[in-house]
């Protein structure tokens, strides 16, 4: 079920920008459908980006993320050609990797 992960990135003054949108359900395992069942828990729990295969960012979430997370963050260094990649993995095994060519 892993759909696009939508990636911006805004090179300025030496800093880059990067904005990610991710398309997750992001299920906490405490919600009830219209039936009354619980809806089982799903959930992106790790985050990992590398610029030119360097670890820029690293996180582990938990069920307290919203659907859809956007996250932002801020590397220097980055120039124009630089390949961003972005990868995620969730509490059912599903995952999704994406790549960004700056410009």
């Amino acid at each position: 079920m892993s759909t696009a992960t939508r990636m911006r990135a805004i090179l300025k003054d030496g800093a880059t920008d990067i904005r990610l949108l991710m398309t997750h359900p992001m299920e906490s395992g405490l919600r009830k459908d219209a039936t009354g069942q619980l809806v089982p828990q799903r959930f992106i729990t790790d985050v990992h980006a590398t610029l030119n295969g360097r670890t820029v960012l690293s996180a582990k979430w938990s069920f307290a993320v919203s659907q859809d997370p956007f996250l932002w963050f801020r590397v220097q260094g980055a120039k124009p050609g630089d390949k961003l990649a972005v990868e995620w993995r969730d509490s059912t095994g599903d995952h999704r990797s994406d790549e960004l060519v700056l410009g």
